[in-house]
């Protein structure tokens, strides 16, 4: 299936160790040895992946205000597949061959189950969202990941350099150098140079 001209591939690999698929001082992203991985590619360039092992999201998403730290760190196991958008150079050289006991390992009887569940995850991603313009995702743009969540919707994580944009379902969180906006179902706070803004809802 083709989406907005992104398309899986037909080839199936796994992490030979251990990746760390994007790091900064506000978090990090990291996914284990033998993840299945599927890539994505645009006019038969690979521009992400789809990943399923067992990884972990960590994101320092604390606010510190004149009235204390607002909100708290998020931790996420990944065991769900998972997208990744941005550059996949430096991924392409932690990959090998991907066997039926890989597949087995992850809960799939083979790799077209694996490339069904990738596809259904592509669907929910793209549909949702419009996204058509790659440029978006290229290495020098950053990275943006998609994570599905205990109500089967899709938490996404929008990161370039210092700036930082992290949509869950119950918070919404903005990171730009020295400004940040944390919302929360019960507060929204508003981070400039030092100086804070907090609404109570």
């Amino acid at each position: 299936m083709i989406w907005q001209n992104y398309q899986l591939d037909n080839t199936v690999s796994k992490t030979s160790e251990a990746v760390t698929l994007w790091q900064t001082e506000k978090g990090i992203i990291e996914t284990s040895k033998n993840t299945l991985v599927i890539p994505m590619k645009l006019d038969d360039k690979e521009r992400g992946y789809v990943f399923h092992g067992n990884g972990k999201l960590l994101l320092d998403t604390i606010v510190e205000t004149e009235e204390g730290a607002i909100g708290k760190p998020v931790e996420k196991e990944l065991n769900e597949p998972f997208l990744m958008l941005g550059d996949t150079e430096e991924m392409q050289k932690h990959l090998t061959t991907a066997s039926e006991e890989d597949f087995a390992r992850m809960g799939y009887q083979n790799q077209q189950e694996f490339a069904d569940r990738a596809e259904d995850l592509c669907d929910q991603f793209f549909k949702k969202r419009g996204v058509h313009n790659h440029q978006c995702f290229d290495e020098h743009r950053g990275f943006i990941f998609a994570f599905q969540n205990e109500l089967s919707k899709l938490d996404v994580l929008v990161a370039k350099g210092l700036k930082l944009v992290y949509k869950a379902m119950d918070m919404v969180f903005v990171s730009n150098e020295n400004k940040v906006v944390l919302k929360s179902p019960s507060e929204m706070v508003c981070l400039s140079n030092g100086k804070s803004v907090i609404i109570k809802k």
